[in-house]
């Protein structure tokens, strides 16, 4: 369980950044060079790619080296874990919500 929790504080350690959600959103649509990625950012490249560690170490995305070209590439798994996540927190809170709502109206 812990193991679990440690890969979805990662998992979502990789959303709380906006450079890092526009990166996801681009790769969304297929691989794309480092470069390309960093492009439409003001933002040096080492500081850029301190975004692509950071997404890479919580296993959002992965890179290959081919020559001088780093290519990175989104990694499913970690929307999957995020998704089973929130479906079960949906889940709870659509159960406890339904509980409450029976309660109110035996109330009434």
């Amino acid at each position: 369980m812990e193991q679990y929790s440690i890969r979805l504080d990662g998992i979502f350690q990789g959303l709380a950044d906006p450079t890092r959600r526009a990166v996801l959103r681009r790769l969304s649509r297929g691989p794309a060079s480092v470069s390309e990625l960093a492009a439409p950012f003001a933002i040096s490249l080492p500081s850029f790619m301190k975004h692509i560690r950071a997404l890479e170490n919580c296993g959002w995305i992965v890179t290959r080296k081919q020559g001088r070209v780093r290519t990175c590439a989104m990694q499913r798994k970690a929307l999957a874990d995020a998704d089973a996540w929130l479906s079960e927190q949906r889940a709870l809170w659509e159960a406890r919500l339904d509980r409450l709502d029976n309660w109110l109206e035996s109330e009434e």
